[in-house]
């Protein structure tokens, strides 16, 4: 559904994307992390035809982001709502923007305003909306006309646990009906609630690509065990089997165990941590 490849992007000294390549499937979420100035926001502004690149290319089935009207849905990482509108008229605009007109987008409105737990606040302007709302009512304007491509940038940054809850739930749906999806975030745990593919960024290009599994075989994970003559602390790849190896050791009776498998922050750091500067 969305093919990047090659993209370029300079700022005076500075290479906002050197080479920046992703594909993303109908259906597929695809979690796209990096420390801030990896070129994520970057990238996003690019597919959505906000920013041109100075070389390589984007398609969106197979056509240029200039060419697919309807078919991509933003939420950019900074709330850019206007405060004297409602939460409904934002839909109403966004909606008709996409081509949706009478019942059509009357309905739609009426199931993401229930989805996204919208009803209470939906007449209220944005002005006077709390920052999960807010946060709700952007991502809403996204999703209203059901994109076939949707770029969710930071989309529950600052979010309370509900609306967190509430916008994920919505995007699993709309990926199991062939969305394809870009979720950049630095919430790690919200990409495992995905189910998400992932992508690691840094330095302006995609420096990994895979499954959560597949991306996490071989690192270490950590084992730690205490014992009334002290604690022994072990990075090991195999940290079940390391710790059977260790409570067979031990001597002293054993006051508390933890283990710990490698996590998605394992694999971020240690890929990105060759590339931050």
């Amino acid at each position: 559904m969305l093919e990047v490849n090659e993209l370029t992007k300079r700022y005076d000294e500075v290479r906002a994307l050197d080479g920046f390549t992703l594909d993303v499937a109908a259906g597929e979420i695809v979690g796209l992390v990096g420390h801030n100035g990896a070129g994520k926001t970057t990238f996003v502004e690019m597919v959505s035809g906000l920013l041109q690149p100075d070389s390589g290319t984007v398609l969106v089935g197979g056509r240029p982001p200039a060419d697919t009207r309807g078919e991509i849905g933003i939420s950019p990482q900074h709330i850019a709502l206007y405060r004297p509108l409602s939460v409904r008229e934002h839909l109403n605009l966004y909606g008709g923007i996409a081509g949706l007109r009478g019942a059509t987008l009357r309905d739609a409105i009426d199931e993401l305003a229930v989805a996204l737990q919208l009803t209470s606040f939906i007449d209220r302007r944005a002005g006077l909306l709390s920052g999960g709302q807010q946060r709700r009512t952007q991502a809403a304007t996204a999703l209203i006309h059901r994109p076939s491509l949707l770029l969710l940038d930071e989309p529950t940054a600052g979010a309370d646990p509900e609306t967190r809850q509430a916008l994920l739930d919505v995007v699993k749906q709309r990926a199991g009906e062939g969305t394809a999806v870009v979720y950049t975030t630095h919430y790690l745990a919200e990409l495992m609630d995905l189910d998400a593919t992932i992508a690691v960024a840094a330095k302006g290009r995609v420096i990994a690509r895979g499954t959560s599994a597949q991306l996490l075989e071989g690192l270490p994970g950590e084992v730690r065990v205490t014992a009334a003559d002290g604690e022994v602390h072990v990075s090991s790849q195999d940290p079940t089997g390391t710790l059977l190896e260790i409570l067979g050791s031990v001597r002293r009776p054993v006051e508390s165990v933890e283990l710990r498998h490698p996590t998605l922050d394992d694999l971020y750091h240690s890929l990105a941590a060759d590339h931050v500067h």
